[in-house]
């Protein structure tokens, strides 16, 4: 259950305010890409994902506007940080940050009703989930917490996948507020640091 603190800290966090698309600066993702402490965390615990082949692929896929998967699942991990400090979140660090980044793991272009593992075009939203969590159990090593995070990142979107870790609850909301960052198209250019 939230307290009236940890509500206020998550507005204060998430607020955007006088949204302009013409002038807005989106300042809060540039200075988490610049932040120094959290690209080391991403690189200590996420650096055998972050250098795999198959997890380089993301880079193909183009998730929201301009920003490829692989851009985006940065965001989240990035977000998911300082979403877990700025609340005082105690959260096991090393299985959120990569949790996090493969939250999306689903490899294919969701855009594209043809391309290949898209198998329910309609209904990306509500399916890939389980393909992320299907790849991700294939590729890496994974604690159950991890699985949590990445089975149940579009909570509420699917209902009945309700997150049980802190972790997951972070993820979750991270993953929202960067794709509203990213739909919005407020992110103007690209991710400029080099994590593999």
């Amino acid at each position: 259950m939230l307290t009236n603190e940890d509500r206020q800290a998550i507005r204060k966090l998430l607020d955007v305010k006088d949204y302009d698309p013409d002038t807005f600066n989106p300042e809060v993702l540039d200075q988490l890409e610049a932040n120094e402490e959290y690209k080391s965390i991403i690189i200590k615990h996420g650096s055998d994902i972050l250098g795999s082949y198959e997890y380089l692929r993301l880079k193909e896929f183009v998730q929201h506007g301009n920003v490829t998967v692989y851009e985006h699942c940065l965001h989240v991990a990035l977000c998911a940080i300082k979403l877990g400090r700025a609340l005082g979140v105690h959260c096991k660090e090393r299985e959120l940050v990569r949790g996090a980044l493969l939250h999306d793991y689903f490899l294919y272009d969701w855009h594209n009703a043809e391309s290949p593992g898209n198998l329910h075009p309609k209904l990306h939203g509500f399916y890939h989930p389980g393909i992320a969590l299907r790849n991700a159990t294939r590729d890496f090593v994974l604690s159950e917490r991890e699985k949590d995070i990445i089975y149940k990142h579009m909570w509420p979107l699917t209902v009945s996948h309700l997150p049980r870790c802190r972790e997951a609850w972070i993820v979750c909301l991270a993953d929202k507020y960067s794709s509203v960052l990213e739909t919005l198209k407020l992110r103007k250019g690209k991710i400029r640091v080099n994590y593999a």
